[in-house]
Parts: C-alpha cells; sequence; structure tokens
C-alpha cells in the first residue's frame, strides 16, 4: 500500500456529492497528499478539476483517471493505483458493487455514502472474505449514514463504567434538504423491501455473533420522550445496524449491549403525518409504473442550494445507562446530508490512508476501523462530540 500512486482517489466527482468531497479535499487535504479524480466523463472532470484549482492551485493539475462502472479493467487499474477509493456514485444497489469488487480484490481501502442495507448485505456476502484475504478495509456508510450515530454510539459507551451491561438511546433530530440522488435512493429502498429483507436473512445466517456476548436492538414504540424533548419514531435505517455490528465486533461495549434508535418530531400530528407519507411511498414503490412516477418527482443530480445548506444542521442526542451511571452526550454539525457528509466522507478516507489505526480487513464499520482516530479528525474539522450531562 505505501508504494500506491494515489493516497486518495475520488470516484464521481461529477456527482453533487462527489464535487463536495472533492472540494472538501482540495480544501483540508494536507499538503503532500497524492490525490486523483476518476469517472467516466473526462470533459466533466476537467470541469471540476479547473473549480478545484481555483481552491487550490496544487488541483490545477489534478490526475484524472478513466473509470466506469460498466468497465471492471478501468476499475481495476484504479483500484490498484490507490490507498483509498471514494465511491459516491448511487443507488449504490445499481452502481457501487464493481467498485466494492475491484477495491476487494486489489487489498484497496473502500469508503462510501450509502444508506441502503440490501447493497451492504450484498457486498459482505460477496466480498468480505476476499477483503479478509487480500488486506482491504472495505468501509460503508461514511456520511450521516452512519458516522454520528457510530462513532457517537462508541464516544457514549467511553463515558460508562466497563465490563456491564450498557443499554444506549439515539434520538436523531435535523434540518435540512435533500438531493436527487438520495430521493432515487430512498425510493429504491422501499421499492426492494422484499429483497432485502432475504439478503438480510442469508447475511445473518452466515455472519458469526461474538460468543459470550449479547448485543440486540429494540425497536420501541411512538411516543413522548423527555430525554428527547419531543415525540420519538424509531426510525428503521441503516444506521442501528452499523451501531450493532461494531457493538458485536468490540468487547469494549460490554457483556450485554442494547441499542435504541429513535428519530425526534414535534408533536404526535407530525408523528401521524410522517408515517401516511412514509406507507404511501412504501407502497407506491412496490408496482414497478408507479416506482418509476415516483423517481420522476426529482433528477438524480439535483441538490440543495450553497443558501439551504448553510441554515441546515443535526443533533443526536445518546443517553447511555450501566449500572447506575448515566450519561448523556450529543454530536451536533451543520448541513447533515451534504456539507457534513462530504467532510465525514473525506475526513474517513484520509485516515485510511495516513492513520495509524488497529489492523483489520473486510468489510468492518467505522468505529470498528477507525474509532477515536476519525472521531479526533472530525472534532478537528468542526464537528461536536460533548457530554451533556
Amino acid at each position: 500500500m505505501s508504494e500506491r500512486e494515489y493516497d486518495v482517489v475520488v470516484f464521481g466527482a461529477t456527482g453533487f456529492t462527489g464535487q463536495l468531497t472533492a472540494e472538501y479535499l482540495a480544501r483540508r487535504a494536507p499538503a503532500g497528499t497524492h490525490g486523483a479524480l476518476a469517472g467516466r466523463n473526462r470533459s466533466k472532470l476537467e470541469q471540476v478539476r479547473e473549480r478545484l484549482g481555483e481552491i487550490n492551485l496544487a488541483c490545477a493539475e489534478l490526475p484524472l483517471l478513466h473509470a466506469d462502472a460498466g468497465d471492471p479493467d478501468s476499475l481495476r487499474k484504479v483500484a490498484e493505483q490507490a490507498k483509498v477509493v471514494i465511491s459516491t456514485v448511487g443507488p449504490y444497489i445499481h452502481y457501487g458493487e464493481p467498485v466494492v469488487a475491484a477495491c476487494a480484490a486489489a487489498g484497496t481501502d473502500y469508503v462510501d455514502l450509502t444508506g441502503e442495507p440490501e447493497f451492504v448485505d450484498l457486498m459482505w456476502l460477496r466480498y468480505h472474505e476476499l477483503a479478509q484475504r487480500t488486506g482491504a478495509r472495505l468501509v460503508h456508510s461514511c456520511g450521516f449514514d452512519s458516522i454520528p450515530y457510530d462513532l457517537g454510539t462508541q464516544f457514549t459507551v467511553e463515558q460508562l463504567p466497563e465490563n456491564v451491561p450498557l443499554t444506549v438511546n439515539c434520538y436523531v433530530r435535523a434540518g435540512g434538504t435533500f438531493s436527487g440522488g438520495t430521493y432515487h435512493s430512498a425510493v429504491n429502498i422501499m421499492g426492494r423491501l422484499r429483497q432485502g429483507a432475504a439478503t438480510a436473512r442469508k447475511r445473518k445466517k452466515l455472519e458469526p455473533r461474538p460468543a459470550g456476548r449479547k448485543v440486540r436492538g429494540i425497536a420501541g414504540r411512538p411516543r413522548h420522550e423527555h430525554d428527547a424533548g419531543g415525540w420519538i419514531v424509531p426510525f428503521p435505517s441503516i444506521d442501528p445496524q452499523t451501531v450493532l455490528r461494531s457493538a458485536r465486533a468490540l468487547d469494549a461495549y460490554g457483556p450485554e449491549f442494547t441499542y435504541g434508535h429513535y428519530i425526534v418530531l414535534k408533536n404526535a400530528a407530525q408523528v401521524a403525518a410522517a408515517a401516511a407519507a412514509v406507507g404511501g411511498i412504501v407502497t407506491l414503490a412496490q408496482a414497478k409504473a408507479t416506482r418509476n412516477l415516483l423517481l420522476k418527482v426529482r433528477d438524480p443530480g439535483e441538490g440543495p442550494s450553497p443558501e439551504q445548506r448553510a441554515k441546515s444542521w443535526f443533533n443526536v442526542r445518546f443517553v447511555g445507562e450501566g449500572i447506575g451511571e448515566r450519561v448523556v452526550a450529543e454530536v451536533r454539525g451543520g448541513d447533515p446530508g451534504y456539507g457534513e457528509t462530504s467532510k465525514m466522507l473525506a475526513e474517513a478516507a484520509l485516515c485510511l490512508a495516513t492513520d495509524d489505526l488497529p489492523e483489520t480487513a473486510g468489510q468492518v464499520t467505522p468505529a470498528v476501523a477507525m474509532g477515536g482516530a476519525l472521531r479526533a479528525r472530525l472534532i478537528a474539522a468542526g464537528i461536536e462530540f460533548e457530554v451533556v450531562t
């Protein structure tokens, strides 16, 4: 890996989040970092490079690499030249696998920002063992899905007694606008619930569980919760899955670990409206014709304006308990979907490329692969991790 030509390669740099990630790296990557942009349309890559050169003169000559999700040879060549590949090309269930396959085969570290559980489970089934043999670290969900929750839970656990049963409940508040790409991924997840459930069962059957330890998630129920400051609703995203996988892999989460994951709403009326909206989209997403109509609502390349992103925010509260000890912690930041996601994704890639980390391989979570090292990077970059009480 030390002989690789590039520290970090951004694949999908011409897309909305890919451009933001490349811009963050142009501003914040340490001097001497060797980077490159990868994609199938060279003229668009040149346009991105020109903008990056305006941010940082050193980026004006940034190498441009041909990479096409439909051309495995091109992806193999990119993976073999890189320490870390960032993939921002989604929906991942349609376009993500060839990049994972190339990185797993080449022993190249990989990060993405997927929130698609089926994709993550499929990649574990198909490439985890190969990546273990080659030494590649495949780290999914390195954006708002799922870093605040994964690293926030780990931070909360560190404040609690060791070697005792622990419970952590997570309460998510956020304000922001989502992009067309995020919307398309969400519709595809809802339209593939059966396939996703079947894939999850296959993984559960094959994936080892920790010996002598218990790790479980609780669904809970909608209710008003004083600790959250509002009404809470179970939030069945990829995030609790990521947290529970970290807990299974790390003994520091104690002999028995229980986790609950909720979104916070203002009142019961919002709970009812959200349930109706999600239920309607899930119903329409089941049939191809109505799913296609849903997908036409927003274009995959659309995204919020800089002004909209500047008004966006997130606040995630963790309430942890263990044998009489109680701690409340928070992770806070700005625009969750794009500004902070691109920051998290870029810092995760730099962390894998340059930091002294525990030796891991295969498909691993952000907390397992990077843990405190990535948290320190994010704090330095302006994301807050704080013990409230």
